[in-house]
């Protein structure tokens, strides 16, 4: 049964940071490409960020660049996303997501697998 847990949403000022962190189950991480997705209150899934299995690899969503982080531990089956200078519009439900795919997809429809969500609240 696979399984990917996240954690580390809340609620933060702007300017703040916080990291996001998703531990899986039930397959093997390593092989596989570790993301994050969001949904904004409007309700879409866009992509911000992705690391290949081996971690040599990152793509970010190009408003996000130079503030995100995304990193993997291999022997933990976790990955992270750490957002630093966080912004109103940062305010989502953050999904970790898994996939076969070594160049993950910014298309939510291909992706393999996904989390729950963890709601990340940015205040002005």
């Amino acid at each position: 049964d696979v399984q990917l847990q996240a954690s580390g949403g809340g609620l933060v000022q702007a300017g703040g940071s916080l990291t996001l962190s998703c531990t899986a189950s039930g397959l093997t991480f390593s092989t596989l490409s570790a993301g994050w997705f969001r949904r904004t209150p409007k309700k879409e899934r866009d992509f911000v960020a992705s690391i290949s299995s081996t971690g040599r690899s990152t793509w970010y969503e190009e408003s996000v660049k130079g503030r995100f982080n995304i990193s993997r531990d291999n022997n933990q089956k976790t990955h992270y996303l750490r957002m630093n200078n966080l912004k109103p519009e940062d305010t989502a439900v953050y999904y970790c997501v898994l996939d076969t795919a070594q160049i993950m997809s910014y298309e939510a429809e291909r992706v393999d697998y996904w989390g729950k969500g963890t709601l990340v609240t940015v205040s002005s």
